[in-house]
């Protein structure tokens, strides 16, 4: 694929029944709580980026991958979520434990600007790069903890 802009509707086109009510609802949440969504589509995914119109970071991604829709989320305030983390389906638990780590934390081999997240899911201890950790295959399961996240 080349990479070129797309727009909501081109993005939208792309998906499965499954996760069109789905990203429709996502959209709506995050355009209604001040962030701005670019589309793209990439060398291997079709990306959708929410980005706050404050703060100018990202707060979401989408991606539709050969395996479905992937949603990376950047939990920039992890140690708000501890409570919710320990309710997260076993799916869930094992994407962020596939992830990779944050090289920085554990070896201060990263980008000094670089900020990794250091949480704890049911007595396991994670320090995971921010790139990946939250990145969530969209499922009938994972759909309404990622809304909630």
């Amino acid at each position: 694929m080349s990479q070129s802009k797309l727009t909501f509707d081109d993005f939208i086109t792309n998906l499965n029944t499954t996760n069109l009510a789905f990203v429709l609802g996502l959209n709506e949440f995050m355009i209604n709580h001040g962030c701005k969504a670019t589309f793209e589509e990439k060398k291997t995914s079709i990306l959708a980026s929410y980005k706050h119109t404050k703060t100018k970071k990202s707060v979401i991604n989408l991606l539709i991958k050969k395996q479905g829709l992937l949603v990376r989320i950047y939990g920039e305030n992890i140690s708000t979520y501890h409570d919710f983390l320990q309710t997260i389906p076993a799916e869930m638990v094992q994407a962020i434990d596939a992830s990779g780590i944050c090289k920085r934390l554990v070896s201060n081999g990263c980008s000094p600007k670089c900020i990794g997240y250091d949480f704890t899911i049911e007595g396991t201890h994670y320090q995971k790069c921010r790139y990946n950790c939250f990145e969530f295959l969209v499922t009938e399961e994972s759909a309404s903890y990622i809304n909630t996240l």
